[in-house]
C-alpha cells in the first residue's frame, strides 16, 4: 500500500515534514467555522460524551440530535441509565438502528456503576475493555472529556486522512488501517485536544464529505494529495461490493377483540435483539397450525400485505406481513414476559426495530385494527 506525497517544499512549511502545519489550520479553521452548539458540546461530562460518540457510530448528526435529548431527559446521569431496564433503553434507542450499541451502552453503565463507584473512568484500556467501546470512541471520549491527547480514526477522520495522503485501498483492511492509525496519532496535538478532536470530525461531517466535498474552502487543500492528483471521488475507496444473501420470513401482525397487536420479545444477541417485534412464522410453514403449535391461537387470515425488504450489513430479510385475527386464544402464550398485548394507541411505546412499527402503524392506515 502507497501514501503519495506530492509537495515538493522540504523546509519547515511542508505539511507532510511539519504535522503542526495539518493542526494549526485545522484549529484555526475550526474557531472559525466550527460547530459548537451541539447539544453534547454543552457541558462535556464524559457520560454525556460517551452517549453521544455511541450514538454518532454509523449515524450522521442531524439524526442523532433528536434521539440524544430525549435520551438525556431520560437518562441524565450514569446511575439513571444503570438502574433502569434494557426494556426502557431500547424504547428510547428505537428507529437509531444498530441496536447492539443500545444493548452496550446500558451493559456499561451497569459495569461502571458497579465495578467504578459510577465514576467514568479515564483510562483508555480500562474504556476499550468495555462493551460497545472502541479504540476511536475511548480516545474521542478521553480527548473530549478529560482533554487526554488521544488519536481518533472514525468514519470522517478516515476520510479526511485518505483524501489527505491519497491513501489507497478499502480503509477496512487492517494494513491501511494500521496506516492511517499513525497518520491520525502524527497529527494529533498536545494541546488543545479536543478543539482539535472535534475539528477534525466536523471537517469530515461538514466539508470532506463523501459526495460534493467542499475542496475550495478546505483548510487543508494547499497539501491534499488527492485535489493535487485531481482524485478526490476515488478516496476512500468503497468496501468491495459482495452479493448479500436473501432470508425470507412470514411476520403476523395478530390483533385480538380489544384491537391490541401480540408482540414477543426476540433473544438477547442477534439481530433485533431485545426488541419487541411480530411472531415469526418460518417460511415453509402454514400459519395456521405454526400458530397453534407455538401461540396456542386459533386465528383468521384477513389479509397478506405487500413484500417488505429490510437490509442489514450482511443479509436482505424479506418479510412478508401477515394480518389476523385471533379468533381463540389460549391464556398459556401470556403466562411469562416473552409475550404481551400491545395496545398501539397507549401513550407508552416499547422498544421495536423501525420495520416492525411501521407494520403496526400500517394498521391504523388500513382501518385494520378489529377486522
Amino acid at each position: 500500500m502507497q501514501t503519495h506525497h506530492t509537495s515538493t517544499v522540504k523546509d519547515d512549511t511542508d505539511p507532510h515534514a511539519d504535522p503542526k502545519w495539518f493542526s494549526r489550520q485545522l484549529l484555526k479553521w475550526y474557531d472559525r467555522n466550527g460547530r459548537k452548539d451541539l447539544p453534547w458540546q454543552h457541558n462535556p461530562a464524559p457520560y454525556r460524551v460517551w452517549v453521544s460518540e455511541i450514538m454518532l457510530q454509523q449515524t450522521q448528526v442531524s439524526t442523532v440530535i433528536p434521539y440524544y435529548l430525549r435520551f438525556m431527559e431520560r437518562f441524565p446521569a450514569l446511575a439513571t441509565l444503570a438502574d433502569a431496564s434494557v426494556d426502557d433503553v431500547l424504547q428510547y434507542w428505537s428507529g437509531l438502528g444498530y441496536y447492539a450499541r443500545g444493548r452496550n451502552l446500558h451493559k456499561t453503565a451497569q459495569l461502571i456503576d458497579e465495578h467504578f463507584d459510577g465514576i467514568f473512568p479515564d483510562n483508555i484500556d480500562v474504556l476499550q475493555s468495555l462493551p460497545g467501546i472502541g479504540r476511536s470512541t475511548a480516545g474521542a471520549i478521553l480527548a473530549i472529556a478529560y482533554k487526554q491527547h488521544h488519536a481518533i480514526l472514525d468514519g470522517n477522520v478516515k476520510r479526511v486522512l485518505t483524501r489527505f495522503h491519497a491513501v489507497d485501498g478499502w480503509p477496512g483492511t487492517p494494513a491501511i488501517e494500521r496506516t492511517l492509525w499513525t497518520h491520525a496519532e502524527r497529527y494529533t496535538p498536545q494541546r488543545n485536544v479536543a478543539h482539535y478532536t472535534q475539528a477534525i470530525m466536523d471537517l469530515g461531517a461538514t466539508l470532506c464529505t463523501r459526495a460534493n466535498p467542499g475542496c475550495d474552502v478546505c483548510p487543508l487543500a494547499a497539501a491534499c494529495a488527492a485535489r493535487q492528483q485531481h482524485r478526490v471521488q476515488d478516496f476512500p475507496a468503497s468496501k468491495p461490493r459482495k452479493t448479500l444473501p436473501v432470508r425470507q420470513t412470514k411476520m403476523l401482525v395478530l390483533v385480538n377483540s380489544n384491537g391490541e397487536v401480540l408482540l414477543e420479545k426476540r433473544p438477547p444477541a442477534g439481530i433485533w435483539g431485545g426488541l419487541w417485534s411480530l411472531p415469526e412464522c418460518p417460511d415453509e410453514e402454514e400459519i395456521d397450525s405454526w400458530s397453534k403449535q407455538h401461540l396456542h391461537n386459533d386465528i383468521k387470515v384477513i389479509a397478506h400485505w405487500p413484500l417488505l425488504r429490510h437490509t442489514f450489513s450482511h443479509f436482505h430479510l424479506d418479510i412478508t406481513p401477515i394480518h389476523g385475527r385471533v379468533t381463540v386464544s389460549q391464556p398459556t402464550i401470556m403466562d411469562g414476559d416473552h409475550y404481551v398485548w400491545y395496545n398501539p394507541r397507549d401513550a407508552k411505546t416499547r422498544g421495536m426495530a423501525a420495520p416492525i412499527a411501521r407494520l403496526i402503524s400500517n394498521l391504523e392506515d388500513t382501518g385494520g385494527k378489529r377486522s
